[in-house]
């Protein structure tokens, strides 16, 4: 199991799909946390000069390392290993199986953005369709509540009521433009989150909120008796705050960037933190941008946005020409969507806003896509539950045939 953009948790040597196969074929288990993430500190702090040794390069190099050093101390010399991850570690668990193919005999590679890609503002639009499976009133709803957003920050009065409403911890400036534009990414992000992860049976890793939905968020949006949109988007904020504990939304762009230019280890420990940010600055991109007009968040995050954050957490030099090189640097070390592997399985969830950027149909007889209609991000890793749908269902147990497939080879 390859770890990803957050610290490695424990929990996954015990729960999960992965467990189940396993069993069926008598195999050893381990888990690799990805270094610069959770306890793994290669350096005393997370400074540029120092995050030069994060890439995924790197990474499947420690993995390379790693199988070596476990076949040698624990006598798997003559077993074959599977490597398996989720989202980023998805595309790990593709790329060694492509890098280091003497080590690792196959791989699943779950919800992994395989493409990489400045602006990804597909992700809005996958939103938009994942939403629409609940009647289109609840785009229109949405979009109706960023345009009364929109119309409320043309004077002060409508600064004092989203600063209100919207829970902000301090009075919104509507002058300001990047705080403007973090408060519609952070409320666009409210949805996003839900829309990704919805029905994911996350519970056990302790993650809170799970049991709120995209039937959740077009429920409220779409429920006249809450008033306007705008108050009903607002709703949704405050149940998010309340599912984190948190008192008021932190909107201040400053103070964003204040968080993520702490180079301390100490608060270095969120998920998606600094070290990803530096990831998504120098070789990803992936950025949720508000670009397309095919969606309902409105258009106060685009592009730039994103690209100024890179330059004030990490320097002027982190520039957009600077990512596009990294970009085209990734695409041309593993492929993009030309990748040439076997003994690859690539599942993806319709629901889930990263299939965009994944493999959504064969490759090849032995680079197989399985497409699952109507789940979310990595729902297929994540333990069986009697809710599951069908399609998932028979999804986890064509992953476990392609393994015992592999096997035999």
């Amino acid at each position: 199991m390859i770890g990803g953009e957050g610290p490695a948790n424990p929990i996954w040597l015990v729960e999960g799909a992965w467990i189940s196969y396993a069993k069926r074929v008598n195999a050893y288990l381990l888990s690799l946390e990805h270094r610069f993430y959770g306890k793994s500190h290669p350096t005393e702090d997370a400074s540029v000069g120092n995050l030069i040794y994060l890439s995924s390069e790197q990474a499947l190099a420690d993995l390379a390392t790693f199988t070596m050093g476990m076949q040698e101390t624990l006598g798997l010399k003559e077993n074959k290993w599977i490597a398996f991850g989720g989202s980023y570690p998805g595309s790990l668990a593709a790329w060694y199986r492509m890098k280091y193919p003497h080590l690792v005999h196959g791989a699943v590679a779950t919800s992994a953005p395989i493409v990489a890609q400045i602006n990804f503002k597909e992700y809005l639009e996958v939103v938009r369709d994942s939403l629409a499976t609940k009647g289109e009133k609840c785009n229109s709803e949405i979009r109706e509540a960023n345009r009364q957003l929109h119309l409320l920050l043309q004077h002060q009065v409508g600064w004092r009521i989203i600063t209100k409403h919207f829970r902000l911890c301090t009075p919104l400036d509507g002058k300001n433009k990047l705080d403007v534009a973090n408060l519609f990414s952070v409320l666009a992000g409210n949805v996003e989150e839900v829309v990704q992860y919805n029905k994911d049976n996350r519970e056990f890793e302790g993650v809170k909120g799970t049991n709120v939905t995209i039937e959740t968020i077009c429920g409220i949006m779409m429920n006249q008796s809450q008033g306007s949109p705008v108050t009903s988007y607002a709703t949704i904020n405050s149940m998010i705050l309340d599912i984190q504990g948190e008192k008021c939304l932190d909107h201040t762009y400053n103070s964003m960037i204040n968080e993520l230019q702490d180079t301390s280890w100490e608060n270095n420990t969120d998920v998606g933190g600094r070290s990803w940010i530096y990831q998504t600055c120098t070789e990803f991109g992936f950025y949720q941008s508000s670009d397309s007009e095919n969606q309902p968040f409105g258009d106060e995050f685009p592009l730039e946005f994103f690209i100024h954050q890179c330059q004030d957490i990490f320097g002027p030099r982190f520039s957009l020409s600077l990512l596009e090189s990294g970009v085209k640097r990734t695409n041309t070390l593993y492929g993009g969507r030309n990748l040439k592997v076997t003994r690859v399985v690539f599942p993806n969830g319709s629901i889930d806003p990263w299939h965009a950027l994944g493999i959504t149909d064969d490759l090849s007889a032995e680079a197989k896509a399985i497409f699952i209609n109507g789940t979310a991000h990595c729902a297929i890793m994540y333990p069986a539950s009697t809710s599951d749908p069908p399609q998932l269902t028979q999804a986890r147990e064509q992953v476990f045939h392609l393994i015992n497939h592999w096997l035999q080879d």
